[in-house]
């Protein structure tokens, strides 16, 4: 997207003055140099909380233990922010307009359709996979299967965004891999992965692909999500559906829980003995709306997941874009109420309390450990593990690893007495 516009007169001291701090925010290596003073504000508040570090808080997560190896992490997260945020991608005025009315005239048929109500109601139930088209692919050494559909979403009618979304040709297939045993029932555990991936190669190693189903003796299956992978319409994965653009990532979501529930008709033709779901950051957040929707699922786990978009976009967005979204009523009412129809906090988690599971990191930039706060005080306070690192820091924790290979070993047998494989 193209920068948007100084309204400083030219010539002025202000007015040079950001054209030069445009001119150096253009220049990625210039511009990660702001993580330097953002990681130093982060060990600055840390100290100065009003309990010691690594005590629990009541109202939110506990604080991390400051050490080198942290603020090396929380400075990588910050970089790779300030990397991504280039001026290139901050909203033109005319954006400004044109997602405040797509938000205002969501809201309100969101309102007078009782979805804003009643959530649930937002999501159809979608037709059972009966026949995906099967083929073989190879990625990081691992020889595996493909599984294609046509997914067969689109949005409401008369929603907001849906010419654009029925737009996007490349999203109306839907695909996923799988590692699967050849001897008979086995359980099965359903990957969901982060934002920018969506590639085979990229799902194997963070989510220990090839070790759940050697060690666990498994059945592992990753969906890719609507916009990324060979979904995708812009160069980077997944950049379309967490654009500046709101009604995306509802949309997005809204699909992704279509294509997952569709996915897992099929999954469940192929007699599992039980069924996990495990999604990473952006994939935590669909699992987490999946199973407030899905009566069928054993156990869910939730690796530093995000719960709350409209959050981040304020959280996340450099200071002037963040005045401009509150004065054209797009954050502080608006999105926020859009997104309580695919928010996994407006409605109560299925999965039975001892098969809810949450891990996350102390030191997340990008997520904020506050966010897997909120969905483990939702969900009931279950088991919930805390490393001392970035929101990637867990690929590397042998911690999460165990504390993952635990959750899903123990809801990956032979379900005892029994219990509902089909959605109710």
């Amino acid at each position: 997207m193209e920068t948007t516009r100084d309204t400083h007169g030219t010539g002025s001291p202000a007015s040079c003055l950001q054209q030069w701090e445009k001119r150096l925010a253009r220049i990625p290596p210039v511009r990660v140099l702001g993580s330097v003073p953002r990681t130093l504000r982060f060990a600055g508040e840390t100290l100065l909380q009003g309990h010691l570090p690594g005590e629990a808080a009541e109202q939110g997560p506990p604080l991390p233990r400051l050490s080198v190896g942290l603020l090396a992490n929380v400075a990588m997260d910050e970089a790779a922010l300030l990397a991504f945020m280039g001026p290139n991608r901050f909203p033109r005025r005319a954006d400004y307009e044109r997602v405040r009315s797509e938000l205002a005239e969501a809201r309100a048929l969101y309102a007078e359709r009782g979805w804003l109500a009643d959530p649930a109601s937002y999501h159809r139930q979608p037709p059972p996979l009966e026949r995906p088209q099967l083929g073989r692919g190879w990625a990081a050494g691992v020889s595996f299967e493909r599984l294609h559909f046509d997914s067969g979403y689109e949005p409401h009618e008369g929603e907001p965004g849906r010419q654009r979304w029925m737009d996007y040709a490349t999203n109306r297939v839907a695909d996923a891999w799988l590692l699967r045993h050849e001897d008979g029932p086995r359980p099965w555990v359903v990957c969901v992965h982060g934002f920018g991936m969506g590639y085979p190669f990229m799902a194997f190693h963070p989510f220990d692909a090839h070790g759940l189903h050697r060690d666990l003796g498994v059945n592992v299956v990753g969906p890719t999500l609507p916009l990324h992978g060979r979904r995708r319409v812009t160069r980077l994965s997944g950049e379309a559906m967490l654009s500046f653009d709101l009604m995306n990532s509802v949309l997005g979501l809204a699909q992704s829980v279509w294509d997952l529930r569709r996915l897992l008709s099929w999954v469940r033709t192929q007699e599992p003995t039980s069924v996990a779901v495990y999604g990473i950051s952006l994939g935590a957040y669909v699992a987490s709306l999946l199973v407030t929707l899905d009566g069928g699922i054993d156990a869910v786990v939730a690796g530093v997941p995000v719960v709350d978009f409209p959050a981040l976009y304020h959280a996340h967005a450099p200071s002037s874009i963040r005045m401009r979204v509150v004065e054209h009523q797009i954050l502080g009412g608006p999105a926020e109420d859009v997104h309580r129809v695919v928010s996994p906090l407006s409605l109560p988690p299925r999965v039975p309390r001892d098969g809810r599971f949450v891990f996350a990191g102390l030191g997340d930039r990008m997520a904020y450990p506050t966010q897997a706060w909120q969905l483990w005080k939702h969900w009931d306070e279950p088991e919930i593990t805390w490393y001392a690192g970035s929101h990637v820091a867990f690929l590397w924790s042998g911690e999460v690893r165990s504390f993952v290979r635990r959750a899903l070993g123990r809801t990956g047998g032979s379900r005892e007495g029994g219990g509902p494989l089909a959605p109710t």
